[in-house]
């Protein structure tokens, strides 16, 4: 096979880089499956991946990009044909197993979940791990009551971000009407509005001068991808019997609070992780993401190309970022 271009992150001493290079197969992580990649998607950990200190690489050089979606093209499992559309989310894509910033990407065939009827290849995209991420937090609020009341107020943190502003697309999909954007973009109002946001609050407005266990219940459920002191803040302020959907870490991963809310109001904090969920599990929610969660017309969506990706990718690390990029590599 020729040569084609990837996002390649390496590091020298402390100092990490990355740029777009030419490569070959051999460049690549082993897997059962060879894929041409039509798309890839640009999350929040992909911007830890390509910074020093990140937490997410550890073996350099490497090829980030957690989302991929294409077209087989050599395979060795007989589970996978050649031609066969497919994606890619989370396991150890992009962090420890060459990912989806390159032209063609080799994965394990456990790790591969064929493209769902209702989706095409950009799509899958659309949605990625930020919009798995927040069905699978959906999934377990309506486990823990949410699809029993429509009516619930439900609080939505990093609400301009992949995870939250999809978040909130599916929930007024699904029929929710009193739903809170937790924003520190003040710009982002009217977006939020528009896809279904019944109330946008700015962080600053949000968080309490002083960090309190226990405070008026104003919150039925929460899907958090902040943690830190939004998670602390929201515990507080649930009411009783609520659940909040945690999932991300941007605002910090220290906790403040007590046992009181779980104990005195018998709330529930619900881990949601995308990485290794079971593939039993992650195909019914993909199920779902085509169907009575497929939100892709409503997202805010942004395509950009491999040349371009690193602009992106400071944006996210700068916070400057609204809604989703997809990586066009076909």
């Amino acid at each position: 096979m020729e040569k084609f271009s990837g996002l390649v992150v390496n590091k020298q001493e402390d100092t990490v880089t990355y740029t777009v290079e030419p490569l070959t197969v051999d460049q690549l992580s082993p897997g059962e499956v060879l894929i041409e990649v039509a798309y890839s998607s640009v999350n929040f950990k992909d911007s830890l991946a390509v910074k020093a200190n990140g937490g997410v690489i550890r073996q350099y050089p490497m090829i980030p990009g957690i989302d991929l979606s294409g077209t087989i093209v050599s395979s060795t499992d007989e589970r996978f044909a050649v031609g066969q559309e497919v994606l890619v989310t989370g396991y150890g894509t992009g962090v420890s197993h060459t990912g989806g910033f390159a032209e063609y990407a080799r994965i394990p065939a456990d790790w591969l979940v064929p493209l769902p009827q209702g989706l095409d290849l950009k799509e899958a995209m659309i949605i990625g791990t930020a919009g798995f991420t927040a069905a699978l937090s959906i999934d377990q609020l309506e486990k823990h009551g949410l699809v029993k009341n429509k009516e619930a107020v439900i609080c939505v943190t990093g609400a301009s971000g992949g995870v939250g502003s999809l978040a909130i697309a599916m929930l007024s999909q699904l029929g929710y009407k009193n739903i809170i954007a937790l924003s520190r973009k003040k710009a982002a109002s009217e977006q939020l509005k528009q896809l279904g946001a019944s109330q946008v609050l700015l962080l600053e407005d949000f968080l309490p001068e002083k960090s309190k266990p226990l405070a008026k219940q104003t919150i039925d459920f929460a899907i958090d991808a902040t943690g830190g002191e939004v998670t602390s803040a929201l515990l507080a302020q649930l009411r009783y019997g609520g659940s909040i959907a945690l999932s991300g870490n941007a605002a910090g991963v220290t906790l403040n609070t007590t046992v009181l809310p779980f104990i005195l109001r018998g709330v529930h904090l619900l881990g949601i992780d995308s990485v290794n969920v079971s593939m039993e599990e992650r195909l019914q929610i993909w199920s779902r993401l085509a169907t009575d969660l497929n939100i892709c017309q409503q997202a805010l969506t942004n395509e950009t190309t491999l040349a371009e990706l690193p602009a992106t990718l400071a944006q996210l690390q700068a916070g400057t970022h609204i809604g989703r990029t997809i990586v066009k590599l076909k």
